[in-house]
């Protein structure tokens, strides 16, 4: 079997390459060897590689600075899924790709359905959206797998910058009014390397094709996640945390104040997921260095 994973340096895209071992041959590919923003060069990476299955990691994910640059993260999170589609579409793959929350508002009581209406608060959530319907529109078979507040230790998250604030700061000020469900890296690709397993002809994933809610389970605020890690016995820098409101700590793209999404579809489809909890623990259990030489 033949793997194209793209965005292998990010976050889900390092932890691919490691549980997708034994798999197959896995072309774990960077921006350096397959630049999403060149549609030329995605045709040409697709026509070359022929890949039985396409995992794209890859995503425009400054979320702030998106909404300065729309444009480049609509041809990252946009036009590129769409063109990845209809290159594996042509060559009888199939394509697992990662999208996100924020293709919700936030509004809702309870937690969020693959059914639930979209509304993107953000230029960085827009995009994704237009991502998830431009893979839908080519009829190629596809795992649309939305996940959230994504962490781990490697690249750049919530989780490592709490460790490298805390070596310099005696206290800090974190927002408590925006709910959601922080996902290990590690958990979205050992789920991914799962399916692959079960499911690896697109005959198989043709018969699932849809978007399915792939994150921990629970809930908590980004408070209630900073708490979670400063109580783990590796980390030593323990800073006093203050809870604040969204209000008291502005940016300049707008966050769904409700994240969290109901995982019954996929725990159905695909397994159980386990809590944010539980993750968190075996994330930090491997905090052997110092994140700060990240």
């Amino acid at each position: 079997m033949n793997i194209l994973v793209t965005g292998c340096h990010g976050q889900v895209g390092h932890a691919l390459s490691q549980h997708l071992q034994g798999l197959g041959d896995v072309h774990a590919l960077g921006r350096e060897q397959l630049d999403l923003s060149q549609p030329d060069a995605i045709r040409a990476v697709m026509q070359s590689l022929r890949p039985d299955i396409v995992i794209n990691a890859a995503a425009y994910t400054a979320v702030d600075q998106a909404e300065s640059e729309e444009a480049l993260a609509l041809r990252i999170n946009a036009e590129a899924p769409g063109i990845l589609a209809e290159e594996a579409k042509k060559i009888g793959a199939s394509l697992i790709h990662y999208s996100t929350d924020y293709v919700f508002d936030g509004s809702k009581q309870g937690a969020w359905t693959e059914d639930d209406t979209v509304s993107p608060l953000s230029a960085y959530g827009r995009s994704k959206l237009l991502g998830e319907q431009a893979i839908a529109a080519t009829g190629v078979p596809h795992l649309i797998l939305r996940t959230s507040w994504v962490y781990g230790l490697h690249g750049k998250n919530f989780l490592l910058t709490m460790l490298r604030l805390a070596q310099t700061r005696e206290s800090l000020s974190i927002v408590d009014d925006q709910i959601g469900a922080p996902t290990w890296s590690h958990t979205i690709a050992q789920a991914t390397a799962n399916i692959v397993r079960r499911f690896p002809q697109a005959e198989q994933i043709a018969e699932r094709s849809g978007i399915y809610h792939l994150c921990a389970t629970g809930h908590t605020s980004w408070y209630g996640f900073a708490q979670a890690i400063f109580s783990h016995p590796a980390v030593h820098e323990r800073p006093a945390l203050q809870p604040i409101t969204t209000a008291q700590y502005p940016t300049p793209a707008r966050r769904p104040a409700n994240s969290v999404m109901n995982t019954e579809k996929f725990r159905q489809c695909f397994g159980e997921l386990p809590s944010w909890q539980e993750a968190l623990q075996h994330c930090l259990d491997g905090l052997h260095v110092k994140p700060a030489s990240e």
